[in-house]
């Protein structure tokens, strides 16, 4: 996938329906990786709704936290407005308990059955390997998580939109991205990403990017076929690129507790 201009990261613009078709995506991936049986699902993905309400729909019951290790400005900069509907809320509410704290020192060891999260949110706080070693902690034995995180592929872009060319070759680092509010990014390949999970004892099921179809390709399709949305998401998923970093602006896996 081609490489996104920054002022269309917050779900406006031209590429709208490349963002409908991006959330898609993640309900249909999410819907296929949740555990089968009612389960705890812990939500790290931002305490906006979307996430921890299919869970709970599914039968799951959901301790989400809210503002975990994040700032509200940078946590909501990414792929549309996710606030859930108020209705949908209320009605999930009996299933979802929300929990505003800074790290999971609440919750008991191997409390846990899955962990999402989503919305970046392994990029957006950057000390990374602390929050997987909560997050293995937490988790029961055979756990699974799901983790979602910016991409080289857009740290790259973003510094190539700011000019910052000397920071380009440092690829095989860390990389750390300032955005235009002041907030910064850590961007990984595949690669990096696996080192953080296996790093927190944690074992990597698969590692894939979210997307790989451009966002001009989806715009043609769907102005072809608004049907066609379903199958522009069961393209995406059953594509399968495991590994492959050189494209999409976010990565994605899925680990497990041994």
């Amino acid at each position: 996938m081609l490489p996104i201009p920054a002022e269309e990261l917050n779900g406006s613009g031209t590429l709208g329906p490349y963002w409908t078709f991006y959330r898609a995506v993640v309900a249909e991936q999410l819907t296929r990786w949740l555990p089968d049986k009612p389960s705890v699902v812990l939500d790290l993905s931002g305490g906006r709704g979307r996430w921890s309400g299919q869970a709970a729909r599914a039968g799951h019951r959901v301790i989400e936290l809210v503002d975990f290790r994040r700032t509200a400005s940078l946590a909501s900069s990414l792929a549309a407005p996710l606030t859930a509907d108020p209705q949908a809320r209320l009605r999930d509410a009996g299933r979802v308990r929300h929990v505003r704290a800074d790290d999971l020192t609440f919750l008991p060891d191997e409390s846990v059955d899955a962990v999402v999260a989503e919305e970046r949110a392994m990029s957006i706080e950057l000390m990374a390997e602390s929050a997987m070693d909560d997050v293995a902690r937490v988790l029961r034995p055979g756990g699974r998580a799901l983790v979602c995180v910016d991409s080289l592929v857009l740290g790259m872009a973003i510094l190539a939109e700011q000019e910052q060319w000397q920071h380009l070759r440092q690829t095989g680092e860390v990389m750390l991205v300032p955005w235009p509010d002041g907030s910064i990014t850590r961007c990984f390949s595949s690669g990096q990403l696996r080192e953080l999970l296996t790093g927190a004892g944690l074992e990597v099921e698969w590692v894939r990017p979210r997307t790989v179809l451009s966002p001009s390709t989806v715009d043609h399709v769907l102005g072809s076929d608004a049907r066609a949305l379903a199958w522009l998401v069961r393209t995406e998923l059953d594509a399968h690129p495991d590994d492959d970093d050189t494209v999409g602006i976010h990565l994605v896996a899925s680990v497990r507790k041994v």
